[in-house]
């Protein structure tokens, strides 16, 4: 494939879309011919080496969605340096994710996308408890209607998770594991708690528009913020001590992630930036820093891979190596990935897709390829800065060190026209500074990444 010339990124999203599809009008050379269904869920890799580019879609078996959907992403991505993803989306979790299993509902009803990394991550816990479930949605929902100042609806519905946390405790705590089971008790009193101090801000009366009505939303909010971090740690505690997901024999030398840990990369300005800050809507930063955690319950390899890689150092004082407005995207060398002591080649990984309903996850393959086109994966690429993993175009299975955070945005992604899920492995969320990847440009530099939390979870081979 020959590459387009450099594109010149509009400004605004609705610039930026028609760009799109005017590039897509003439990108029928960047689309692959639809590949035969695939007798295993398993396609060997024939790794690649040098700059990672962005696989064009495969057809669909009769999903012209994905025809378009190749020709945009491949007209789009092709002319950058190094390829990435694009805009996209699905929905969560083993058991029934909040909002009764709806796609994309953000706590319940509505299209509205779920963008909230944390609850994402909640979503993706293997639990299977429905009252924290309906817990987790009351709490979800209420944090969404102080947003868009509903006051009403929210004030019902912390009501109702007060009602939950107070009323279900033995239904909940069945689930926790046994040595966890005070403390299981006292995070449902403490979010009791927060909740009730929401629901008294929440029922001041202040004058519309106020210093003291926007006062009493943020302390509202914060106390559920509060309140849904500790409903995290109590659905962590949810999580069977022998959860384990088997690794095939063929990937056993590869490293693996048993549960989650928390990545924190902080990035300064490159040389030649030209005041040295990052400038997020007019305040300005002498660092980025941003933290992730990365899901080994969804994504083993893949997690597993990453963290060894950033324990390992392999990432610091490493350049910014794209940043377009879609992704930021790093991890490139001149050596085609990670080369492990001893080793004549990069280390690869395999694509690592877990669907929603599967008990592991799918290695080796695209849900398209897998006749599952339409299946949602437990881990949607629709929060910004969600962590993917980039490859080469034809390859499945030719992950090695690249990977690219995700500059999600729902408006030009409607409900449903996901391109990502499936076809790209999402291992993780930015779960704090997610804003500030907004000004990390090509050239800035990661001045360091460390593993914070989980180095106990990460397994490597023997």
């Amino acid at each position: 494939h020959a590459r387009r010339p450099g594109v010149v990124m509009p400004l605004n999203k609705l610039t930026r879309a028609v760009a799109l599809l005017v590039l897509a009008s003439s990108s029928h050379a960047f689309v692959r011919p639809p590949r035969s269904t695939l007798p295993s869920s398993r396609v060997r890799c024939r790794s690649g080496a040098g700059s990672v580019r962005m696989a064009a879609m495969p057809d669909g078996v009769d999903k012209l969605k994905s025809r378009l959907g190749a020709a945009l992403l491949a007209s789009a991505l092709t002319a950058m340096p190094i390829a990435a993803p694009l805009t996209a989306f699905p929905q969560p979790s083993h058991a029934a994710p909040a909002g009764g299993g709806k796609q994309n509902a953000p706590t319940s009803s509505g299209s509205r996308v779920n963008k909230d990394a944390e609850s994402l991550l909640r979503n993706g816990l293997p639990i299977s408890n429905k009252d924290v479930r309906k817990l987790q949605l009351q709490i979800e929902q209420s944090k969404q209607d102080i947003k868009v100042k509903r006051i009403g609806a929210a004030t019902g519905e912390a009501n109702e998770a007060r009602k939950i946390a107070s009323n279900s405790v033995s239904a909940i705590l069945k689930s926790v594991r046994a040595d966890e089971q005070e403390a299981g008790k006292q995070l449902l009193k403490d979010i009791d708690e927060q909740m009730g101090v929401a629901v008294v801000a929440l029922g001041e009366q202040n004058g519309q528009g106020s210093v003291q009505e926007r006062s009493a939303l943020d302390r509202s909010f914060e106390a559920e913020s509060n309140a849904a971090t500790m409903l995290s740690r109590l659905e962590e505690l949810m999580v069977p001590a022998s959860f384990d997901v088997v690794i095939p024999e063929e990937y056993k030398d590869l490293p693996v992630l048993k549960g989650r840990a928390e990545i924190e990369f902080t990035m300064k300005k490159g040389p030649d930036d030209d005041d040295g800050k990052f400038n997020i809507e007019g305040t300005l930063y002498d660092r980025a820093t941003v933290k992730m955690i990365i899901d080994g319950y969804n994504a083993p390899i893949t997690g597993g891979n990453f963290v060894d890689l950033v324990d390992k150092g392999f990432y610091k004082n490493m350049r910014i190596q794209r940043s377009d407005g879609f992704v930021v995207q790093t991890g490139e060398n001149d050596k085609g990935g990670y080369i492990p002591p001893g080793a004549s080649k990069a280390r690869t990984i395999p694509l690592e897709i877990m669907v929603q309903g599967d008990k592991v996850p799918m290695w080796g393959s695209t849900i398209e390829e897998d006749g599952r086109g339409s299946a949602a994966t437990v881990l949607p690429f629709q929060s910004y800065g969600a962590l993917g993993m980039a490859r080469t175009e034809f390859e499945d299975d030719s992950a090695s060190a690249q990977f690219f955070w995700l500059l999600f945005d729902s408006d030009l992604t409607p409900a449903g026209k996901n391109l990502l899920d499936g076809i790209y492995t999402c291992f993780g969320y930015t779960t704090d500074g997610a804003d500030l990847l907004a000004d990390v440009k090509e050239g800035d530099i990661i001045e360091s990444a460390r593993v914070v939390s989980g180095l106990g979870n990460l397994k490597r081979a023997e």
